[in-house]
């Protein structure tokens, strides 16, 4: 009969899916050196942005859970930010040339190694803060965060971009 719970436990493990958190070390090490992996020449394989643009819109997401300040709430997402909230956090890969908000498009030439710095300083403010040291305020869209799901929703975002530029 143990055996037989093993086993069953064994496959559900096996189907089961992780989505990693930014506040844990092992996933915090992988993210920084996937980004020092990047170079000014990293072309995407799929979107418009290009590696400059693409630090750039990853550092204006990490300012949302850093905030200090209450962030005002979008209509639309009020009426149906909680219909796809799971989506930013659970273990199913984004979709890739999902719709972008206004204030995440990034315009212009970037230029590559100052945004890198400054996306690694983010990155760092992220997960020395820890759980309890980011924003208690809720997300403009989607809506009131746990730490567990704005750690797993930043790890999600910066492994969906940079799988986009192929590290």
């Amino acid at each position: 009969m143990i055996n037989c719970c093993l086993i069953a436990f064994q496959a559900i493990k096996k189907k089961t899916k992780y989505m990693k958190n930014l506040f844990d070390k092992p996933a915090y090490n992988e993210i920084t050196e996937r980004v020092n992996r990047l170079s000014p020449g990293s072309k995407a394989q799929w979107g418009k942005m290009t590696v400059s643009q693409m630090l750039a819109h990853c550092k204006e997401a990490f300012k949302v859970p850093l905030s200090d300040k209450k962030l005002p709430r979008i209509f639309v997402g009020i009426l149906l930010g909680w219909l796809f909230k799971s989506k930013l956090y659970n273990e199913e890969p984004w979709k890739r040339n999902l719709p972008t908000a206004p204030n995440f498009i990034i315009k212009g030439d970037r230029d590559f190694e100052k945004e890198k710095t400054e996306l690694m300083e983010l990155v760092n403010k992220f997960y020395n803060a820890g759980p309890s040291g980011i924003t208690k305020y809720p997300h403009p869209f989607f809506g009131k965060f746990t730490p567990e799901q704005w750690g797993k929703s930043m790890y999600k975002h910066m492994d969906h971009h940079l799988m986009q530029f192929g590290v």
